[in-house]
């Protein structure tokens, strides 16, 4: 059986078209999402070089300010030196000073070098730069002090060597005498005690030319009558008590004011007469420095001119026979000495 040719067979719809749409869709996907995260790492990139530059920013900073702290202790540290410097002289107090500050001044500039060497330290350097500052200040001002000390030494020293020289006629005098001269300068200039103990000198030949001399040195025994009256006695036996007398001298140099006399009984075995609960004590004697009791004191409002003092000793109890000895002491100094006897 013939087929008939002429009738068409089914076709299958072309693809190309729409694969073609969906390939550049998916092209087009691709590249907004290439653009994209192109675009977000363009912005970390840029972020992350800004924070770049400004941690560079502060680096440069930091290291700029540390250089210029370090350029500013330097120059402090260095003028500082210079000054000590030129206040140096020939005094040698005043040197081992200058020395013993410079090194203070260099190991407080080797710790602030530390400090400089980590930025995290720089608050603190510059609080130790100012504190060093401040510290050269005492230090110039300390020396500034002992050296304008030690000027008044050498003037006071000058002016010594000048009375002594106008005093002297003979040769051999007058080297001895600058020799003393020298040893006392450079005494004067190394020991600012020697002043003080030539004060402490003075003031001790002061004290001395104002002690009141005492003169009518009197000592007598005394018996107590039945109706209270006194009456002087010489047996030791029929002496209740002792009475001691005495005048206060002038003297222009004493201040007018209250003065004490301290009184000393020294009985017959040399001992001294005292009773603590009736007003005997201790002083010093200051001619000899040492402790020495006493039997009574008296004091009086001095006013320069001269007085008749009078005191009672009565210990109840009774007196030995012997000799007796009566000092006066005034300002720990010996005023006048008397004696007497009781048979």
């Amino acid at each position: 059986m013939a087929t008939n040719s002429s009738n068409p067979t089914p076709s299958t719809p072309n693809p190309g078209p729409q694969k073609k749409e969906d390939s550049q869709q998916r092209l087009k996907i691709a590249a907004i999402a290439t653009i994209s995260v192109l675009a977000i790492l363009c912005v970390v990139l840029v972020i992350s070089l800004v924070n770049k530059n400004n941690t560079n920013d502060e680096l440069t900073y930091e290291l700029n300010e540390s250089e210029q702290l370090k350029a500013e202790l330097e120059k402090q540290y260095y003028e500082a030196l210079s000054e000590m410097e030129e206040l140096r002289g020939s005094n040698e107090e005043l040197n081992a000073l200058i020395e013993s500050q410079k090194a203070d001044l260099k190991s407080a500039k080797d710790r602030i070098d530390v400090l400089l060497r980590d930025s995290k330290n720089l608050d603190q350097a510059r609080r130790e730069i100012r504190n060093l500052n401040a510290q050269v200040e005492q230090y110039l001002a300390e020396i500034n002090q002992l050296r304008q000390e030690n000027e008044e030494l050498t003037a006071r020293t000058a002016e010594l060597s000048e009375q002594n020289s106008a005093l002297t006629t003979n040769l051999d005098s007058a080297r001895i005498r600058n020799m003393e001269l020298s040893s006392t300068k450079a005494a004067l200039v190394s020991e600012k005690e020697a002043i003080e103990a030539d004060r402490a000198r003075l003031a001790k030949k002061v004290n001395i030319a104002s002690v009141i001399k005492v003169s009518g040195v009197e000592a007598e025994g005394l018996k107590v009558r039945n109706n209270g009256k006194t009456a002087s006695r010489r047996s030791a036996k029929n002496v209740d008590q002792l009475q001691v007398c005495f005048n206060t001298t002038e003297n222009q140099v004493a201040e007018p004011g209250f003065e004490q006399f301290h009184v000393r009984i020294v009985n017959p075995l040399g001992e001294t007469v005292a009773v603590e609960s009736m007003g005997s004590g201790v002083f010093t004697n200051n001619a000899t420095g040492e402790q020495i009791r006493y039997t009574m004191i008296k004091e009086v409002d001095y006013d320069q001119d001269q007085q008749r003092l009078c005191m009672v000793w009565a210990p109840s109890q009774a007196f030995q026979e012997g000799k007796y000895e009566i000092e006066i002491y005034n300002k720990g100094y010996l005023a006048g000495t008397s004696s007497f006897e009781l048979r």
